[in-house]
């Protein structure tokens, strides 16, 4: 089943065509673009490119800025069902999932994708519901790539990561209570980041299915780290761990 959305900025635009062009419907550029990259990867695909226009622009985009640049895409391509992918069905201790819990920025969820590409995470799971999904905002925050790391849409969080323990991944939520010190953490065994809301931060329940609760300690100056920024921290100590995961 397609699921149309629109990609915008330079970098989006040549990583999809480059990891996914049967994914790309129609391409607009705007008409005063001065950008060899762009014009010599649209040559090379033998794109025809129509016109960006101010009204096409904002009706696909919106106030977006971006670059001069937009072209539709089937973000089908990007993502996996959770059974199909091998490293789930028999993990390693390289292996590294992060999950979604609840996120609605799109930024964050961009950011996140974007960190757990850079170090080294096997896949992000994206719950369907009270969830920011893949846009084109998304695909801009993770500054492409989010076309290098497979996006598994998942249905219910709580049961998912059932389903991951029951194939031997030990599950991690990040909370500020959190009883477990980030720094002192081994990660020996297939690992699950689980990253709350914004606002709320872990459901209740989704806390009950964490075989341990992380803290990051900081400062009393700061209350709270945003989302994709305690995701980013976390990611790295594991990868700190697992060398391996980074080649």
């Amino acid at each position: 089943m397609k699921r149309q959305i629109a990609i915008y900025g330079k970098n989006p635009f040549l990583e999809a065509l480059t990891a996914y062009p049967e994914g790309l419907g129609q391409v607009f550029i705007e008409e005063k673009l001065h950008d060899e990259d762009i014009w010599r990867a649209i040559k090379a695909a033998k794109i025809i490119p129509k016109e960006l226009s101010r009204k096409t622009a904002d009706y696909l985009v919106g106030d977006a800025v971006h670059q001069g640049v937009v072209a539709e895409f089937d973000a089908a391509h990007l993502l996996y069902r959770l059974d199909a992918l091998p490293f789930v069905q028999s993990p390693t201790p390289d292996t590294c999932l992060v999950v979604l819990g609840e996120l609605t920025d799109p930024q964050n969820v961009g950011a996140i994708i974007r960190s757990a590409a850079a170090f080294g995470a096997s896949a992000v799971l994206i719950p369907e519901h009270n969830q920011a999904s893949i846009s084109g905002a998304v695909v801009k925050a993770s500054a492409g790539t989010a076309f290098h790391i497979p996006l598994v849409e998942i249905g219910n969080v709580n049961q998912t990561l059932r389903t991951l323990k029951e194939k031997g991944f030990w599950t991690y939520g990040l909370a500020m209570d959190g009883t477990a010190a980030l720094a002192n953490e081994k990660f020996t065994e297939p690992t699950v980041f689980v990253i709350g809301s914004e606002g709320e931060g872990l459901r209740e329940k989704t806390r009950e299915h964490c075989d341990i609760l992380l803290s990051i300690p900081m400062s009393d100056r700061a209350e709270s780290l945003n989302a994709s920024v305690a995701a980013a921290i976390c990611l790295y100590q594991w990868s700190g761990q697992h060398k391996g995961a980074l080649k």
